[in-house]
């Protein structure tokens, strides 16, 4: 029988080729040293919302869109519809990454957070507000609960309600949600 030596230096050297240029592709010193996050969509930056979550940049022409609408009802309620643009809610259960155009919003009234929406409806009961006027707000957030943000600014819409009638009641006033992450026990539900 006889032996034939092959030159294995070639495979090895492939092998070395594509392992280190896997390995490079995703390494800090291929960015811009501005960037906080190597996050697979948008950059993280420095700036938070009021719960301490950081804003994640997207370009303009890619980023999400809403535009919050608020209807009365015929009880004296108010019907919530948002619209969204490059947006797709993610259903519950939902792994906690961020992924383009994707998450859910929180709705807040007068600054308060009464909702966390996978769905892009919701109801305020009658009599939730006192007379005068309210802002209804609607911000986008990425599944890891990042903030989506163009330009340095929160990817959001408010519009205004204007109550005139009776006072409301104590058992039908809006109040904050509990502190949690979506669908935890003890966390924000959409009602």
């Amino acid at each position: 029988m006889t032996w034939t030596r092959r030159p294995i230096i070639p495979a090895l050297a492939v092998c070395v080729v594509v392992l280190a240029g896997s390995a490079g592709c995703d390494s800090p010193g291929g960015r811009g040293g501005g960037e906080v996050s190597a996050s697979p969509v948008g950059r993280l930056l420095d700036e938070r919302d009021e719960d301490g979550r950081p804003y994640r940049e997207v370009d303009e022409q890619d980023a999400p869109e809403v535009t919050v609408e608020v209807a009365p009802d015929g009880e004296g309620g108010w019907d919530v519809r948002l619209r969204v643009r490059n947006f797709r809610f993610s259903p519950d259960g939902t792994g906690r990454r961020a992924e383009a155009g994707r998450g859910l919003a929180h709705l807040e009234v007068n600054g308060r957070r009464v909702a966390v929406l996978r769905t892009p409806e919701y109801h305020l009961a009658a009599g939730a507000f006192p007379r005068g006027t309210h802002q209804v707000t609607a911000r986008l957030y990425a599944d890891d609960g990042s903030v989506w943000a163009v330009d340095g600014k929160p990817v959001e819409s408010t519009a205004d309600i204007t109550v005139s009638g009776q006072e409301p009641t104590p058992q039908q006033s809006v109040a904050p949600l509990a502190q949690g992450r979506p669908g935890s026990p003890g966390g924000p539900v959409r009602a």
